[in-house]
């Protein structure tokens, strides 16, 4: 079951709203769902901690830059004594299109530097994540430049789309199986 869930973006009003911070902003949103408190900002990243049912849930967003998410997913991992299984990152990915979601259970970092970080410094490929379109970058457009720009007025419709179904599939993921909220959000990504 996820007991943890990692929103990757960067810190700094200059990221806010960009694509890169998607995974903050889905995060803000389940937290809301939840009714989480709010959260405080330890040494690598800030946290919540909420029940759901009979279990504790939390809530972080990195403040570490994309570039060392590894350092605070690991620290929170040793914090509340979970494995890579436990923990669902979520991350913008340029492979997809515009407006889908994935979930998957592991896989290689697809050109990520959040999650390249994650996985040198976990050791391991082999943790859950939820990944959220925004691409692909228009043709002659250096990806570190697409990612950390503001989506377009004719993207926000889908972005804001996306955001709404990304955080239901965080509040399935914590509520049920892994495999049964990949069945039913990768198999209908615009719910």
């Amino acid at each position: 079951m996820i007991s943890l869930v990692v929103g990757l973006g960067n810190i700094g009003r200059r990221y806010a709203g960009t694509r890169h911070n998607l995974g903050f902003e889905v995060l803000d949103r389940a937290a809301a769902a939840l009714g989480a408190p709010r959260a405080t900002r330890t040494g690598l990243d800030e946290r919540t901690v909420c029940r759901r049912g009979d279990r504790t849930i939390v809530l972080a967003w990195p403040r570490t830059y994309m570039n060392r998410s590894g350092d605070a997913v690991a620290a929170l991992l040793q914090d509340y004594g979970l494995r890579p299984a436990e923990v669902l990152v979520v991350v913008d990915d340029f492979n997809l299109p515009l407006g889908r979601v994935r979930l998957r259970t592991g896989g290689s970092d697809g050109g990520h530097n959040g999650l390249a970080s994650i996985i040198a410094t976990l050791e391991t490929q082999r943790f859950p994540r939820l990944r959220l379109g925004i691409g692909p970058a228009p043709e002659g457009v250096d990806p570190a430049d697409f990612v950390l720009a503001k989506f377009e007025k004719s993207e926000r419709t889908p972005a804001a789309e996306m955001i709404d179904t990304a955080a239901e599939a965080v509040l399935y993921s914590i509520d049920h199986r892994f495999e049964e909220a990949m069945n039913i959000f990768n198999a209908n990504p615009a719910r």
